[in-house]
C-alpha cells in the first residue's frame, strides 16, 4: 500500500539511487510522486544523462525490433513477398530470406537516426510540459524532470520493441496490443506523478502540464483536417458530378 499515491505533502527529499538500472526499477514500480523526488536529487539528474539513456534506447530499440521482424519475416509470417526495385528478375525475396535481410540491414543502418530523433521529439516534449508546469506556478526545472521522464519513458521503450513485431502475428497481436494499451496508461500516470514530484504542486496542475499539450495537438489537428475537407469539398463534389455524369451516359 506505500507505493499509491496520496494527498499527503511532499516529504523532503532524500539522495536517490544512482546507476541507471536502480533509477529505471525505482521509478517503474514505485508508483508515488516522492519517488520522483528522490531520484531526482542525484548528482546525475541532469538533461545530458537523460539524452544518452533516450538515444541508447531508441537505437537498440529499432536495432532489436528490425531483428525480430526479420526472424518473423523468416519463418514465414509476411503478407507479401518483397523484391529490390530493379533487380526483379531475382524474384521475390519473401520466400527466400531476401526480406529479412533488407529490413534488418537497413533498420540497423538506420538505427543512429532513430536514436537522434528519439532524443529530438523527447527533448521537445519535456520542455513544453516544463514550460506549461511553470504558468501552474510549479518549481522544477527541465534537467530534473527530463531526468524522470526519461527513468519512465526508457523502460517503456525497451519492453514495447519486443512487444511491437508480434503485432504482425494472428491473435498474438491483440494480445500484445491490449497490453501495450495498458502499459501506456500506467506510463502516463507515472509521468502525472513525475511532473507532480519535480514541481511540488498539486494532481490538477499535473495532469494538465502533462495532457495539456496532447488536447492542443488533437485540436489543431481537428480544426486542420475540418479546414483541409472543407477546401477539398467543392473538388471532391464536382469528381462525384463527373463519375454520375459517366454513368449516366451508359
Amino acid at each position: 500500500m506505500d507505493n499509491f499515491p496520496s494527498n499527503a505533502p511532499i516529504m523532503e527529499a532524500k539522495p536517490g539511487p544512482t546507476g541507471w538500472l536502480p533509477v529505471w526499477i525505482m521509478a517503474v514500480t514505485k508508483p508515488n510522486e516522492q519517488t520522483f523526488v528522490d531520484i531526482t536529487e542525484s548528482p546525475n539528474a541532469v538533461s545530458k544523462t537523460a539524452f544518452i539513456w533516450v538515444f541508447l534506447a531508441g537505437m537498440i530499440s529499432t536495432i532489436v525490433t528490425g531483428i525480430m521482424q526479420a526472424i518473423i519475416m523468416a519463418i514465414g509470417f509476411t503478407s507479401q513477398p518483397m523484391t529490390i526495385p530493379g533487380m526483379e528478375e531475382l524474384g521475390p525475396l519473401g520466400n527466400a530470406g531476401g526480406a529479412a535481410g533488407v529490413s534488418l540491414v537497413t533498420t540497423i543502418c538506420a538505427s543512429p537516426v532513430a536514436g537522434l530523433f528519439s532524443v529530438l521529439f523527447f527533448a521537445i516534449g519535456v520542455a513544453i510540459v516544463q514550460w506549461i508546469a511553470k504558468l501552474f506556478g510549479g518549481a522544477g526545472t527541465f534537467d530534473k524532470l527530463a531526468y524522470a521522464m526519461a527513468a519512465i519513458s526508457v523502460p517503456f521503450t525497451l519492453v514495447s520493441m519486443i512487444l511491437g513485431p508480434f503485432g504482425a502475428i494472428p491473435y498474438l497481436g491483440i494480445c500484445t496490443g491490449l497490453l501495450s494499451v495498458g502499459l501506456g496508461l500506467y506510463a502516463l500516470v507515472l509521468q502525472i506523478m513525475a511532473v507532480k514530484g519535480v514541481n511540488r504542486f498539486g494532481w490538477g496542475q499535473a495532469a494538465g502540464s502533462v495532457l495539456l499539450p496532447g488536447f492542443v495537438i488533437l485540436v489543431v489537428c481537428g480544426c486542420l483536417t475540418v479546414v483541409v475537407l472543407m477546401l477539398l469539398g467543392p473538388m471532391v463534389g464536382d469528381v462525384f458530378s463527373e463519375i454520375n455524369q459517366s454513368l449516366g451516359g451508359y
